[in-house]
C-alpha cells in the first residue's frame, strides 16, 4: 500500500523524534487529511523546489516516515500537527493524484551504535568543535548542551544541522547513513568546513580594515569586494568596466545603441557598485549585451527540404503548405521577409501551432511561441521603463534573448484573445510590432534603443476571425478547415497512433487496428474538426488495454468490438468520477 507524503522544504528529521509540524497550503493540507482520514502513516520528505512540488523530480527519494500523533485545525484552514518518526525510508514509483504524492516506501535499515564508546566521543568533539563555532556566529551553545544531556542522539544531530542550515542536499546524505558513527563523523567535517570558511571570511574582513583610508565607503566596500575574488581565485576583469567597454565594443551594435550603452557605462563607473542604482545600470547594461544584434541563423533556404518536412509532419492541407512554400519561395528570392504576416485562422487541434513549428524546422531557424490569451497590457510588448520597480523589457524582446537571434520564427498564438483594459491596448504596439514599415526601429520602453524586428518571421495563430479591421489588414488570413473522416484516418496512420503509442509504452507492432476501427472511433466517438480528442481516445484504449493486461503491451488486435468495449468503461468511470464529485461538493 502507498504511503502519503508531505513535502518539506528545508527540513530534515531523523527517526525517534516528536515534530511539530505547520501547514498552511491547501494540498499538504489535503495530504495530512487523507492520511489522517485512512489511518495512515505520513512521510515527511524534504524538496528540492522552493514552491510546493508539482513532479517527482521535484522531492528527494529519501524521507523520514512516522505517525500522526495529533491534528490541530486553525480557523484559518492551516494545520498545525504532530507527527512522530521512526523510520528513515526510500521512495519508489512516486505518483502525484491532484496535487498530493504517494509513493511506495522501503525501510533503510539502521545499526544502532548511539551508546557505544566511539560513538559518545564522537558526539562529544561535534559539541566542543561547535563551541569553537560559537565565537564566531552568534548561537546558544547551552541549547545545544541541554539537548546533549536531557534528549537522544537524534536530536542532538537535528539540532546541529538545524543551527548551522546546513544544505539540504547534504542533510539528506547524512539521513541515509546507516550508523551514528557515519552521521557524526559526516557532521564533523562540516562544522570544520563552517570554521574555515568563517576563517577566509575574517581574514578578508581584516585585510579590508587594514587597507582603509580615511574612512570613506565607497573605498571600504570596493576593496572588500576585491578582496572577496582574489580569495576566491575569480579572474575580476570580467566584472570589471574595461571588460564591459569590451563586450559593448564587440557587441555588434548599432550607433545609437552603442552609445546609450556607453553613456550608462560612465554612469555606472561613477558609483558605487552596491548602491542600488549602480546595480540597476549594471543590470541595464547586461540586458543590451545579451540582445542578439548581429546573431542570426544564417542556413540556406532549401525548397526542396521545406516541402518534405510538410509534408512529412503535417498531412493534408495541401493548398496552406503551398501558401507557405511560396513565402518562403519569396524569401528565398529576396533574402529577406518581405511579403504579409500570415495568420492559421482554424478550429482548436487542426494543427496550427504544430504547422508553425514545422516552418521553423524548414527554415532552420529558432522558434519560440508567445501566448497572447488574455494579455490586457501594453507593457506585454513594449517592456516596462526603466523607472518602475522590477521593469523588464517586453516579451518580444525576450524572446529574441531566449532565442540567441535576431531571426527566429515567433508564433503569436491566440491573437483573438488579446484584452483590452484600462492598463492599456496590446492591440496597438502588436500594430506596430506586425507592420513591416514600422518594426525596423522597434524601440523597447526598458531597452530605449530601437531594435530592427524586420528580420523576424512572425506567424500569428486564431480560432476566429473576431479581431479589429486593422489588426486583420496587417496580415494574411489563411483558413486551416477541418479534416474529413479520410484526413483524420490518414492523420492516425502516420502521427497520432505512434505517438499515442510513445505515450502509453506500447510497441507500435502488438498493435493491430483497421481503417475501419479507427473509423469506427471517428465517427462515434469524436465530434471535433481537428484531431485531438482523435488522439485522446487512442490513447484511452491502449491505457485501457494495459490495466487488463496487468501493465503489459500484449499484441492486441483493436477491432470495432474491442474498441467499444474499452472505451465503455473509460466513459463509465469518468462519469462515475463526476458524479462522486458532485456529490463531494
Amino acid at each position: 500500500m502507498k504511503e502519503y507524503i508531505l513535502p518539506v522544504r528545508d527540513l530534515v528529521v531523523h527517526p525517534g523524534l516528536t515534530v511539530p509540524v505547520y501547514v498552511d497550503n491547501p494540498l499538504s493540507v489535503s495530504c495530512i487529511e487523507a492520511a489522517t482520514a485512512h489511518n495512515q502513516k505520513i512521510v515527511l520528505c524534504p524538496q528540492h523546489a522552493w514552491s510546493y512540488p508539482t513532479c517527482a523530480d521535484d522531492i528527494f527519494s529519501t524521507g523520514t516516515i512516522g505517525n500522526i500523533a495529533q491534528v490541530l485545525h486553525m480557523p484559518d484552514g492551516t494545520i498545525h500537527a504532530i507527527i512522530r518518526t521512526t523510520d528513515v525510508v526510500n521512495l519508489s514509483d512516486i505518483n502525484i493524484d491532484k496535487g498530493i504524492f504517494t509513493a511506495d516506501i522501503k525501510i533503510v535499515e539502521t545499526f544502532d551504535d548511539s551508546g557505544t564508546e566511539q560513538t559518545i566521543a564522537l558526539r562529544d568533539k561535534v559539541a566542543d568543535t561547535m563551541q569553537v563555532l560559537s565565537s564566531h556566529r552568534k548561537f546558544k551553545m547551552d541549547k545545544l548542551r541541554t539537548i546533549i544531556q536531557n534528549y537522544p542522539l537524534p536530536a542532538f544531530v537535528d539540532s546541529v544541522i538545524q543551527t548551522l542550515n546546513i544544505d539540504t542536499d547534504i542533510a539528506v546524505e547524512i539521513l541515509k547513513m546507516k550508523t551514528w558513527h557515519e552521521k557524526l563523523t559526516s557532521l564533523l567535517e562540516q562544522v570544520i568546513l563552517f570554521i574555515e570558511t568563517e576563517k577566509i571570511e575574517d581574514s578578508i574582513s581584516r585585510r579590508v580594515q587594514n587597507q582603509m583610508e580615511n574612512g570613506q565607503r565607497q573605498a571600504i566596500l570596493q576593496e572588500k569586494m576585491r578582496a572577496i575574488q582574489k580569495e576566491m581565485g575569480e579572474d575580476d576583469e570580467e566584472t570589471s568596466v574595461i571588460g564591459m567597454r569590451k563586450k559593448i565594443e564587440q557587441s555588434g551594435m548599432p550607433t545609437d545603441a552603442k552609445e546609450k550603452a556607453m553613456s550608462e557605462l560612465k554612469r555606472m563607473r561613477a558609483m558605487s557598485p552596491m548602491s542600488q542604482e549602480g546595480g540597476l545600470l549594471k543590470t541595464y547594461l547586461d540586458e543590451l549585451l545579451s540582445m542578439p544584434w548581429n546573431k542570426s541563423d544564417d542556413a540556406p533556404i532549401d525548397l526542396i527540404r521545406a516541402r518534405a518536412i510538410l509534408d512529412s509532419e503535417h498531412s493534408g492541407m495541401a493548398s496552406v503548405k503551398e501558401r507557405i512554400l511560396e513565402h518562403i519561395a519569396v524569401m528565398k528570392k529576396t533574402g529577406k521577409n518581405h511579403g504579409s504576416i500570415l495568420c492559421f485562422v482554424g478550429a482548436p487541434g487542426v494543427g496550427k501551432t504544430s504547422l508553425c513549428k514545422s516552418i521553423a524546422n524548414a527554415l532552420s531557424r529558432k522558434y519560440c511561441r508567445i501566448s497572447l490569451g488574455g494579455i490586457s497590457d501594453e507593457a506585454h510588448f513594449r517592456g516596462h521603463r526603466k523607472t518602475y520597480i522590477g521593469a523588464q523589457c517586453g516579451r518580444i524582446m525576450d524572446a529574441l534573448k531566449r532565442c540567441k537571434s535576431n531571426n527566429p520564427v515567433i508564433v503569436l498564438d491566440e491573437i483573438d484573445k488579446m484584452a483590452r483594459d484600462w492598463r492599456g491596448d496590446p492591440e496597438s504596439a502588436l500594430l506596430e510590432i506586425l507592420d513591416p514599415e514600422q518594426n525596423k526601429s522597434f524601440r523597447d520602453h526598458y531597452l530605449e534603443v530601437d531594435f530592427d524586428l524586420s528580420n523576424v518571421l512572425f506567424i500569428a495563430t486564431s480560432n476566429s476571425l473576431n479581431m479589429s479591421s486593422a489588426l486583420k489588414d496587417r496580415m494574411e488570413i489563411i483558413e486551416i478547415p477541418g479534416y474529413t473522416e479520410q484526413e483524420k484516418l490518414q492523420i492516425a496512420r502516420e502521427h497520432l497512433l505512434k505517438r499515442a503509442a510513445d505515450d502509453t509504452g506500447w510497441n507500435i507492432d502488438n498493435i493491430i487496428i483497421s481503417d475501419d476501427a479507427i473509423l469506427h472511433i471517428i465517427r462515434n466517438y469524436t465530434a471535433e474538426q481537428g484531431v485531438r480528442e482523435l488522439q485522446r481516445e487512442l490513447a484511452s484504449i491502449l491505457r485501457r488495454s494495459l490495466l487488463e493486461n496487468n501493465g503489459e503491451d500484449v499484441k492486441t488486435d483493436f477491432t470495432k468490438e474491442k474498441i467499444d468495449e474499452l472505451l465503455s468503461v473509460h466513459q463509465s468511470a469518468n462519469r462515475n468520477s463526476k458524479i462522486g464529485f458532485s456529490a463531494r461538493i
